[in-house]
């Protein structure tokens, strides 16, 4: 066999550089087990997998993620039966993702109508940004932020190629559509500009109401779920504990969408060229008009499925995971749905990250044993009141806007859980600090793609090239959001200190 082939098919379509990266990662951590220990090697592990997580667009982070926890076993920094523990400890984040995303897969018609009778029916763009950010962030403290984005996209992508047939002279886009403006025609090319401009704002107002509303809920976000886990806390529990930060962030990202509309700041305020709406009104009346009865009742089974599952929530009847398998057996079952391979289609979206938290579970594993985290964490610990809050809602957001929350929120949740147990946190301090932490590793994160996931799916999504979402774009239009919602919420966590 080939070198060349081997090197070839080794993480596929990922770039050379970052190839021969991962394979020197490989090659240095044994040496520095020998030559420097198991401390600096447990050091150098986690950051090589910091590096592999914010290199995701380049990657999926599963396969070379999963290699260095694999090496980490067999250097015997952590074993099987660690790993395994940690599984076990955050299976109600693995349940939640396997039975709540597919259950939300199927409540994606109801929506769908949601967002485009919204789109079409609200003239003023302001008050358009604001409901979109305000509807998904309401929608994302219920169901899993990324299906709620998901389908926003498609109403931006359905609304992208009906408006580009228009421009293009053709009666309707097909998805076949050119991507370059080579068949535009000259009249319509201003306003093809302007109608991406407003998918763009809208888009990004969206994106960052998925992580305003996900901070609200023991369900909004996985990593709410281990953070509420650890502290004992139901749905109605964390809404109310969480509250004292999470509502003025959402009021404060609220308020924000409406002024970057008014004053036009950071690539915001693009009107709907009124060609395009007339495009668009047309396409949706006459979407309405072929609806079929067995459509309508489906919609109605989504909205009453989506009713019971907000009260199941509400009332904690039972694990968050199960709540979500009960909603897919009713959406299914009364919306016809009984087949084997459509049923695939629900899990198939959620599956590759959930292998993905079994990996960070492992790397986590690794961390525990050998204690990397303890003088990082006595030194914190060993701050007093609001400096101590201040330092740990800061450092845990620094590393989740170039890491993944999960991961972050699964290493910082374990180094306060210890002293808490050994009684050197009383059970409020151990509050306080579970509440900065959740604000810290879903507020501060929105600073750039790498830190919401949410920001990941659109930056990689059709829809981006369509209307010109470029990674440096999305981190301009993201600023007056991750700055003002962030210090919102360092001086909310502040608070907590008395």
């Amino acid at each position: 066999m080939k070198p060349a082939l081997i090197f070839e098919a080794f993480l596929g379509a990922a770039p050379r550089w970052y190839k021969l990266t991962v394979l020197l990662f490989l090659l240095l951590n044994p040496l520095a087990l020998l030559s420097l220990g198991a401390t600096v090697a447990g050091w150098l592990v986690l950051l090589e997998f910091i590096f592999i997580l914010a290199m995701t667009l380049h990657c999926y982070p599963l396969q070379p993620g999963g290699l260095l926890a694999l090496e980490a076993v067999l250097m015997g920094m952590t074993d099987a039966a660690h790993v395994y523990a940690e599984v076990v400890r955050g299976f109600p984040v693995i349940l939640l993702l396997i039975f709540m995303l597919a259950a939300v897969y199927f409540m994606r018609d109801v929506l769908l109508a949601t967002f485009t009778r919204l789109l079409l029916a609200v003239r003023s763009k302001a008050l358009l940004a604001l409901l979109f950010c305000g509807v998904t962030a309401v929608l994302s403290a219920f169901l899993d932020a990324l299906t709620v984005l998901a389908v926003v996209i498609a109403v931006g992508a359905g609304f992208y190629w009906v408006y580009r047939g228009v421009a293009d002279g053709a009666t309707r886009a097909a998805d076949a559509a050119p991507a370059t403006d080579a068949s535009v025609a000259a009249s319509s090319t201003r306003d093809l500009e302007t109608f991406r401009a407003f998918l763009r704002g809208l888009m990004m107002h969206a994106a960052v109401g998925t992580a305003l509303g996900g901070v609200c809920t023991l369900v909004g976000e996985p990593q709410n779920l281990l953070v509420g886990e650890r502290a004992g806390w139901d749905f109605a529990e964390f809404f109310l504990k969480v509250a004292p930060v999470s509502i003025p962030v959402l009021i404060s990202g609220l308020a924000l969408s409406l002024l970057l509309e008014r004053l036009q700041w950071f690539g915001y305020g693009a009107l709907l060229p009124d060609a395009a709406r007339e495009a668009l009104v047309a396409w949706s009346r006459n979407e309405a008009a072929r609806r079929s009865a067995a459509q309508r009742w489906r919609l109605w089974v989504q909205g009453l499925a989506g009713l019971v599952m907000v009260a199941a929530l509400a009332f904690h009847v039972a694990q968050i995971g199960l709540i979500g398998l009960l909603v897919l057996v009713l959406v299914t079952a009364f919306s016809g749905v009984i087949e084997e391979q459509r049923l695939g289609e629900a899990f198939r979206d959620a599956l590759p990250f959930t292998a993905l938290i079994v990996v960070f579970f492992a790397i986590v594993s690794l961390i525990n044993v050998q204690n990397l985290f303890a003088p990082v964490m006595e030194h914190v610990l060993a701050l007093e009141g609001r400096e101590r809050l201040a330092m740990f809602y800061l450092a845990n957001g620094a590393l989740s806007s170039i890491s993944d929350n999960v991961f972050v929120a699964t290493l910082f949740i374990h180094e306060i859980e210890r002293p808490f147990a050994a009684g050197a946190l009383t059970r409020e301090q151990f509050e306080a600090l579970a509440i900065a932490l959740n604000a810290g590793v879903n507020i501060p994160s929105i600073a750039t793609p790498n830190g919401q996931a949410a920001f990941l799916f659109l930056l990689s999504s059709s829809l981006a090239p369509l209307i010109r979402l470029s990674y440096l774009r999305m981190v301009w239009m993201a600023l007056p959001y991750f700055v003002v919602t962030t210090i919102v919420g360092l001086l909310a966590v502040l608070q907590l200190a008395g």
